[in-house]
């Protein structure tokens, strides 16, 4: 409406100013939104305690209406010297080598399921402290993937490892009629305290892999390998009770917030959500 002539001298700006912005004004709003979005991508690495890859990270961009491929965003982390944590070997333990009967394998790798409570898997693996062992025994429910019971104890004993962690699922959730236990053939979910649970509750069918076969329980195993990578193996643990807190920091973590790709990219908390309101729906 106004001659730029005098819309510069009003606001006290030269002409060249003037000219060199509005023939650079698309570059400038490109570079304040690709440094917008820098900022969304270097939080949500942070909030994942620097654990999301370019593929969590553009998912979780998704979430707030930010689209877009996920090689871009790869590209902008890559930029930015944002590089998810390193993954390292580690390893399992199983004693196998025991007088006690073993169960068949009722689970049959059918990992699926729709209702929580109805399909447990549990495992235990062992991580160093100082220059000690202590043992982390996970109970898995396929339905949501959520850690619904734990324990962490510095012996094997079917006591301070299963049983705790079996105690500590029960007060989480309850389970289906037509349960199922699975587990690999180690001592302490053959021994005679886990049978027994296991027999006496008339709803509760004990599952156990195939001698040797790890593929068998994946979905638990596959935890301890996402754990330690993730997390455990960026620090070394002088005491039990610092291990303690820091594995239930991650679990809470995970169970809560972690976006799961066999989930569709949801939390677990997410699809336990969605589950009891597809029941509640139903009823």
């Amino acid at each position: 409406m106004y001659p730029v002539e005098k819309m510069c001298k009003s606001m006290r700006v030269s002409k060249n100013a003037y000219y060199h912005w509005f023939k650079n004004k698309d570059i400038v709003v490109l570079k304040t939104a690709t440094a917008v979005l820098k900022e969304r991508i270097k939080i949500i690495f942070e909030q994942s305690r620097e654990i999301y890859g370019s593929s969590r990270v553009q998912k979780m961009l998704e979430r707030e209406g930010l689209v877009y491929s996920r090689s871009y965003i790869g590209l902008l982390m890559k930029d930015m010297g944002l590089r998810s944590v390193l993954k390292r070997k580690f390893v399992l333990t199983t004693n196998s080598n025991h007088p006690y009967l073993t169960k068949e394998n009722e689970l049959n790798r059918e990992f699926s399921s729709f209702k929580l409570g109805e399909k447990w898997v549990s495992d235990i693996t062992y991580i160093r402290v100082n220059d000690d062992w202590n043992y982390l025994t996970t109970i898995i429910d396929l339905a949501d993937r959520k850690v619904v019971g734990w324990s962490l104890s510095e012996d094997m004993t079917t006591q301070n490892t299963v049983l705790k962690a079996w105690i500590d699922a029960r007060k989480t959730r309850s389970i289906h009629k037509e349960f199922i236990f699975h587990s690999d053939r180690g001592v302490q979910y053959a021994s005679n305290k886990m049978t027994n649970i296991c027999n006496f509750n008339l709803k509760i069918t004990q599952s156990m892999s195939r001698k040797g076969n790890c593929w068998d329980n994946a979905v638990a195993e596959s935890f301890f390998k996402t754990i330690k990578y993730e997390w455990l193996y960026r620090f070394k643990f002088t005491s039990y009770n610092q291990l303690y807190e820091s594995i239930d920091s991650y679990i809470h973590w995970y169970n809560t917030e972690r976006l799961h790709s066999s989930l569709g990219y949801s939390s677990p908390l997410e699809m336990e959500i969605k589950l009891r309101g597809f029941i509640k729906k139903i009823a």
